[in-house]
């Protein structure tokens, strides 16, 4: 079985496994089975399949393009001979183009300077990931260099996040994500699966390239959206991306992706040159695979494999919660290699039910809508967890289970993608307490007001200052009470003489 494996493309071995999974609701199917029956087994022979199929060039990060890889019908590409002198490059050939230019060089610089722990960081993590995002690439007939397109987006971190949304080590939007074959839903999120999230990244560049027929367009798709290209495209009338990034209309964020994805392999392929000479390159995870009933609570789990849960969620980046989704029937749980030994001799395995869910009680007549909205959980899990009770209104003291767990808090990380304040409400937040602490300081303080202003819709402190022609650092430090908690609101009353 192991040979056979070894010699199909992972590509198709992946692909093949997602019709294995039953569940309990044929409204609810879902392909949650990363693999065939032996997943797990890639990545205990992948040192193997990497020698075999990718010997690694001199001086690279793993599962860089290089001689013994390049092949048609993929174009071959050469930093220009001007460049590889004045960088001394050992290595100077990639499976996608690579331009240098003052925006190249800016990056590269970055990344050789005040970025250079970013970069390491990046590298050692390439260890345990880049040669299985490489393969997958190239089973699907992409450049294996794309892989640094990865590196771009997350540095090769499954859990990475961005303040949009995007997720995992290719940062998938939902709404993408889903359109390439992703799960994503309350308990898992395969946007984190380093292996199904590079089949759907594959399948995605593949047709931002067919759409636009370059590479540095379709990263600049990947980026933006391949509606924002296109429209750059009939807006400039040119495919030269370097010629449409002069213009105003693509962002700066997408402006300096596509350099900044040719500097990572610049740098990427001559690691000596630059002066990474001492990167301890993770190795990959050694795993074997159980299979677990749905609604299986992983904190059990990992007690009958004598693990801590944080091991067990290392193993499984696309489990979100601590219980695996009540609606399947069976779920392939990756474990360390040794503990499939303690699950196997484990004769209970109908005990490991996740049933210790934290409650709420209605005070007055309430809906499962209502609990929904209040807990920020779709109304389906809500659903799912308490079978017996009807959709329709609840009466008073009706206990209802929430997929939380009974010891956790609310604001724990792994709840944290419900509640979290977003980085750009966060970061107005900063803004405005610097605000307010600076005016502050400044202002005269009022301290018998007998003159009020009532604020009006679209009122701003500045906007009141003009009106009264009070200054507005007197304004905010004779109402601090009021602003320094958050904005002004129509109907406050600011205090001005």
């Amino acid at each position: 079985m192991m040979k056979m494996m070894a010699m199909m493309p992972l590509a198709v071995l992946l692909l093949t496994a997602c019709s294995t999974t039953t569940t309990k609701k044929a409204s609810r199917k879902k392909s949650y089975n990363p693999s065939v029956a032996e997943q797990a087994e890639y990545y205990r022979v992948q040192e193997q399949l990497i020698e075999k199929d990718l010997p690694n060039c001199s001086g690279c990060i793993h599962g860089s393009a290089h001689e013994l890889t390049f092949t048609a019908p993929l174009q071959t590409y050469e930093i220009s001979p001007e460049a590889a002198r004045e960088l001394g490059l050992t290595n100077t050939k990639f499976d996608i183009p690579v331009t240098w230019n003052k925006q190249t060089a800016m990056w590269v610089k970055f990344f050789t300077g005040r970025g250079r722990k970013h970069f390491v960081n990046y590298t050692q993590r390439a260890g345990r990931y880049a040669p299985v995002l490489s393969k997958i690439m190239a089973d699907n007939g992409l450049p294996r260099d794309l892989i640094y397109l990865a590196m771009a987006e997350s540095g090769f971190q499954n859990h990475a996040r961005s303040w949009a949304k995007a997720v995992g080590p290719w940062q998938f939007m939902p709404a993408t994500g889903k359109k390439f074959g992703l799960n994503i839903d309350w308990y898992v999120d395969e946007r984190r699966d380093p292996l199904k999230a590079t089949i759907a990244a594959a399948n995605y560049l593949k047709m931002l390239h067919g759409l636009f027929g370059s590479w540095e367009l379709a990263a600049a798709g990947y980026n933006a959206g391949e509606g924002k290209v296109a429209r750059a495209i009939r807006m400039y009338r040119t495919k030269d991306f370097w010629q449409m990034s002069k213009g105003r209309y693509l962002r700066p964020e997408t402006k300096n992706y596509v350099p900044k994805i040719m500097a990572l392999a610049i740098i990427g392929k001559n690691l000596d040159v630059f002066g990474f000479t001492d990167i301890e390159f993770e190795k990959a995870l050694d795993y074997e695979e159980i299979m677990v009933k749905g609604n299986a609570d992983l904190y059990e789990v990992a007690e009958v494999l004598e693990l801590d849960f944080e091991e067990v969620k290392r193993y499984n980046p696309e489990v979100t919660r601590w219980q695996i989704p009540p609606y399947v029937e069976t779920y392939p749980l990756r474990v360390p290699v040794g503990a499939k030994d303690a699950w196997d001799e484990y004769k209970d395995k109908d005990s490991v039910v996740a049933d210790s869910f934290k409650t709420y009680v209605t005070n007055g007549q309430s809906s499962l809508q209502h609990i929904s909205r209040k807990f920020k959980v779709p109304v389906d899990v809500l659903a799912e967890i308490n079978p017996d009770i009807s959709d329709k209104k609840l009466g008073p003291k009706t206990v209802v289970y929430l997929p939380f767990r009974e010891d956790h808090s609310l604001h724990a990380s792994m709840y944290a993608d419900i509640y979290e304040k977003s980085t750009k409400r966060n970061s107005r937040r900063r803004s405005y307490d610097r605000l307010i602490s600076s005016y502050g300081k400044k202002g005269k303080l009022i301290k018998n007001p007998s003159v009020f202003y009532t604020v009006k819709k679209g009122d701003t402190l500045w906007r009141v200052a003009q009106r009264t022609g009070v200054p507005m650092s007197t304004i905010i430090r004779t109402n601090r009470h009021i602003i320094k908690r958050r904005s002004i609101l129509p109907g406050d009353r600011l205090a001005i003489r």
